[in-house]
């Protein structure tokens, strides 16, 4: 039972630390870019690559560090994580999420709720949020399948990339996004527009897993 409250504990104390990696340095970049989109953007995908690394590798062997429900779903279809568990795990980085938005709100002396009205939707929003999940997914069973201390690199790299060659800036994650929709800021999502993007995650969390057990099954 310790074990299990530790594990939640990791996947809320992460997602919150994720969320206000990724949304105050991208308060901070607005800040210092002088109006630069692309140093803002890139003002944003180092610190959120970065901190991948360092809270997976710390908290991975507590809880395996998800932070993610894409990521929970896919281990919960491969038969990896109990269904109480995986829900409680979604639960708490929902929860931590949000709380990490309003850490970056309180940090900047930002108005801690707020709603955001940043449009992003349409197909190819939507499709890039597939893509950028699916890829999540891919690098994380890939890694896992072949060199398994190396999942918190992969990933930080992974998603660096992924914020620049992805139409959306690659959320790739239903917890990021609900939290992204409670800031006004320049990593914001207007909320009616949240459904397309979990959507999207979501149906690439079901197809990648089964997809990318055949990729990576052990074969003789």
């Amino acid at each position: 039972m310790n074990n299990f409250y530790r594990s939640l504990v990791s996947e809320w104390l992460g997602t919150m630390f994720l969320l206000a990696t990724v949304i105050g340095s991208g308060i901070m970049a607005e800040n210092l870019a002088a109006g630069n989109m692309a140093i803002a953007l890139l003002g944003n995908t180092i610190p959120t690559g970065a901190i991948l690394v360092v809270l997976i590798t710390i908290l991975g062997p507590i809880s395996g560090a998800h932070l993610n429900p894409a990521v929970t779903i896919a281990f919960l279809l491969r038969g990896e994580i109990l269904p109480k568990l995986a829900l409680a795990y979604i639960v708490v980085q929902v929860i931590g999420a949000i709380c990490g938005a309003l850490l970056a709100h309180f940090m900047f002396e930002l108005p801690l709720f707020q709603e955001s009205e940043k449009l992003r939707t349409g197909l190819a929003q939507w499709g890039s949020e597939f893509v950028a999940t699916f890829g999540l997914l891919a690098t994380i069973f890939g890694t896992l399948r072949w060199q398994a201390n190396a999942v918190p690199i992969m990933v930080g790299l992974y998603i660096t990339a992924a914020y620049w060659f992805t139409a959306s800036t690659s959320f790739a994650n239903p917890a990021v996004t609900i939290a992204r929709s409670f800031t006004n800021t320049f990593s914001g999502i207007f909320p009616e527009h949240a459904f397309g993007f979990i959507v999207a995650q979501l149906s690439a969390a079901v197809i990648g897993t089964y997809v990318l057990h055949w990729l990576f099954a052990k074969t003789r």
